[in-house]
Protein backbone atom coordinates (compact mmCIF):
# COMPACT_ATOMS: atom_id res chain seq x y z
CA UNK A 1 0.00 0.00 0.00
CA UNK A 2 1.17 3.51 -0.81
CA UNK A 3 0.09 7.09 -0.34
CA UNK A 4 1.11 10.06 -2.46
CA UNK A 5 0.11 13.68 -2.11
CA UNK A 6 0.75 17.27 -1.13
CA UNK A 7 1.74 17.95 2.46
CA UNK A 8 -0.28 20.00 4.97
CA UNK A 9 2.10 20.76 7.86
CA UNK A 10 1.36 21.47 11.53
CA UNK A 11 3.36 21.94 14.73
CA UNK A 12 3.44 20.40 18.19
CA UNK A 13 0.46 19.39 20.34
CA UNK A 14 -2.27 19.52 17.70
CA UNK A 15 -5.15 18.37 19.84
CA UNK A 16 -8.42 16.73 18.92
CA UNK A 17 -10.30 19.95 19.68
CA UNK A 18 -8.60 21.76 16.79
CA UNK A 19 -8.76 18.72 14.51
CA UNK A 20 -12.54 18.71 14.91
CA UNK A 21 -13.93 21.42 17.21
CA UNK A 22 -16.38 20.23 19.89
CA UNK A 23 -19.19 22.37 18.43
CA UNK A 24 -19.39 19.89 15.51
CA UNK A 25 -19.56 16.71 17.56
CA UNK A 26 -23.33 16.52 17.22
CA UNK A 27 -22.69 14.66 13.97
CA UNK A 28 -20.99 11.33 13.42
CA UNK A 29 -21.28 11.57 9.63
CA UNK A 30 -17.72 11.51 8.21
CA UNK A 31 -18.61 13.91 5.37
CA UNK A 32 -20.04 16.46 7.82
CA UNK A 33 -17.02 16.18 10.10
CA UNK A 34 -14.66 16.63 7.13
CA UNK A 35 -16.27 19.99 6.30
CA UNK A 36 -14.93 21.41 9.57
CA UNK A 37 -11.66 19.52 9.88
CA UNK A 38 -8.76 21.67 11.16
CA UNK A 39 -10.80 24.89 10.91
CA UNK A 40 -9.66 26.31 14.27
CA UNK A 41 -5.99 25.95 13.35
CA UNK A 42 -6.15 26.27 9.53
CA UNK A 43 -9.30 27.95 8.14
CA UNK A 44 -8.40 27.14 4.53
CA UNK A 45 -7.52 23.47 5.05
CA UNK A 46 -10.82 22.15 3.69
CA UNK A 47 -10.49 24.37 0.61
CA UNK A 48 -6.93 23.20 -0.13
CA UNK A 49 -7.00 19.51 0.76
CA UNK A 50 -7.31 17.03 -2.09
CA UNK A 51 -7.87 13.27 -1.95
CA UNK A 52 -4.55 11.55 -1.27
CA UNK A 53 -2.89 14.51 0.46
CA UNK A 54 -0.67 13.87 3.48
CA UNK A 55 -0.68 15.57 6.87
CA UNK A 56 2.64 16.08 8.69
CA UNK A 57 3.03 17.32 12.25
CA UNK A 58 5.59 17.52 15.01
CA UNK A 59 5.22 16.08 18.53
CA UNK A 60 2.13 14.76 20.31
CA UNK A 61 -0.32 14.88 17.39
CA UNK A 62 -3.89 14.06 18.40
CA UNK A 63 -3.54 14.83 22.10
CA UNK A 64 -6.57 15.82 24.12
CA UNK A 65 -9.84 13.95 24.30
CA UNK A 66 -10.20 10.38 23.13
CA UNK A 67 -12.91 11.05 20.55
CA UNK A 68 -12.81 9.01 17.34
CA UNK A 69 -14.26 12.00 15.49
CA UNK A 70 -10.75 13.46 15.00
CA UNK A 71 -9.22 10.69 12.85
CA UNK A 72 -12.58 10.22 11.10
CA UNK A 73 -12.61 13.91 10.10
CA UNK A 74 -9.02 13.72 8.84
CA UNK A 75 -9.64 10.57 6.80
CA UNK A 76 -12.94 11.87 5.39
CA UNK A 77 -11.25 15.12 4.35
CA UNK A 78 -9.13 13.14 1.90
CA UNK A 79 -5.91 12.78 3.87
CA UNK A 80 -4.29 9.44 3.00
CA UNK A 81 -1.68 9.37 5.79
CA UNK A 82 -0.53 11.34 8.83
CA UNK A 83 3.18 11.50 9.62
CA UNK A 84 4.33 12.92 12.95
CA UNK A 85 7.25 12.89 15.36
CA UNK A 86 4.93 11.31 17.93
CA UNK A 87 1.21 10.64 18.35
CA UNK A 88 -0.96 10.65 21.43
CA UNK A 89 -1.55 6.96 22.17
CA UNK A 90 -5.36 7.05 22.07
CA UNK A 91 -5.29 8.94 18.74
CA UNK A 92 -2.89 6.33 17.36
CA UNK A 93 -5.25 3.50 18.28
CA UNK A 94 -8.36 5.35 17.08
CA UNK A 95 -6.67 6.07 13.74
CA UNK A 96 -5.89 2.40 13.17
CA UNK A 97 -9.40 1.42 14.29
CA UNK A 98 -10.98 3.62 11.61
CA UNK A 99 -8.39 2.78 8.92
CA UNK A 100 -6.34 6.01 8.83
CA UNK A 101 -2.66 5.21 8.19
CA UNK A 102 -0.28 7.03 10.54
CA UNK A 103 3.50 6.81 10.80
CA UNK A 104 5.83 8.05 13.51
CA UNK A 105 9.06 9.39 12.03
CA UNK A 106 10.78 12.35 13.74
CA UNK A 107 13.23 12.87 10.86
CA UNK A 108 10.46 13.05 8.27
CA UNK A 109 8.40 15.41 10.44
CA UNK A 110 11.39 17.76 10.63
CA UNK A 111 12.49 17.37 6.99
CA UNK A 112 9.14 17.80 5.23
CA UNK A 113 7.48 21.18 4.67
CA UNK A 114 4.01 22.33 3.67
CA UNK A 115 3.49 21.94 -0.07
CA UNK A 116 6.10 19.19 -0.53
CA UNK A 117 5.03 16.17 -2.58
CA UNK A 118 5.49 13.03 -0.50
CA UNK A 119 5.10 9.31 -1.14
CA UNK A 120 4.71 6.78 1.68
CA UNK A 121 5.25 3.04 1.27
CA UNK A 122 3.37 1.37 4.12
CA UNK A 123 4.95 -2.03 3.48
CA UNK A 124 8.50 -0.78 4.10
CA UNK A 125 7.80 2.34 6.16
CA UNK A 126 9.78 4.43 3.68
CA UNK A 127 8.81 8.06 3.21
CA UNK A 128 10.01 9.81 0.05
CA UNK A 129 9.99 13.59 -0.22
CA UNK A 130 9.77 13.92 -4.01
CA UNK A 131 10.12 17.72 -3.83
CA UNK A 132 13.47 17.66 -2.02
CA UNK A 133 14.74 14.25 -3.14
CA UNK A 134 15.09 13.01 0.44
CA UNK A 135 13.92 9.83 2.09
CA UNK A 136 13.21 8.72 5.62
CA UNK A 137 12.68 5.37 7.33
CA UNK A 138 9.49 5.35 9.36
CA UNK A 139 7.98 2.52 11.33
CA UNK A 140 6.38 0.00 8.95
CA UNK A 141 3.01 -1.40 9.97
CA UNK A 142 2.89 -5.06 10.98
CA UNK A 143 0.94 -7.14 8.43
CA UNK A 144 -2.19 -7.42 10.59
CA UNK A 145 -2.38 -3.62 10.98
CA UNK A 146 -1.95 -3.22 7.22
CA UNK A 147 -4.92 -5.55 6.76
CA UNK A 148 -7.02 -3.46 9.17
CA UNK A 149 -6.14 -0.27 7.27
CA UNK A 150 -6.69 -1.90 3.87
CA UNK A 151 -10.17 -3.00 4.96
CA UNK A 152 -10.99 0.56 6.07
CA UNK A 153 -10.85 -0.07 9.81
CA UNK A 154 -11.23 -2.65 12.54
CA UNK A 155 -14.98 -3.26 12.12
CA UNK A 156 -14.63 -3.88 8.38
CA UNK A 157 -11.61 -6.11 9.02
CA UNK A 158 -13.56 -8.24 11.50
CA UNK A 159 -16.57 -8.44 9.18
CA UNK A 160 -14.33 -9.47 6.26
CA UNK A 161 -12.76 -12.25 8.34
CA UNK A 162 -16.19 -13.62 9.24
CA UNK A 163 -17.27 -13.90 5.59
Amino acid sequence: MKAYGTVHKYGDNVDTDVIIPARYLNSSDPAELAKNCMEDIDKDFVKRVKPGDIMVANKNFGCGSSREHAPIAIKASGISCVIAETFARIFYRNAINIGLPIIECPEAAKGIEAGDMVEVDFDSGMIYNKTKGTEFKGQAFPPFMQKIIKEGGLINYINAKEN
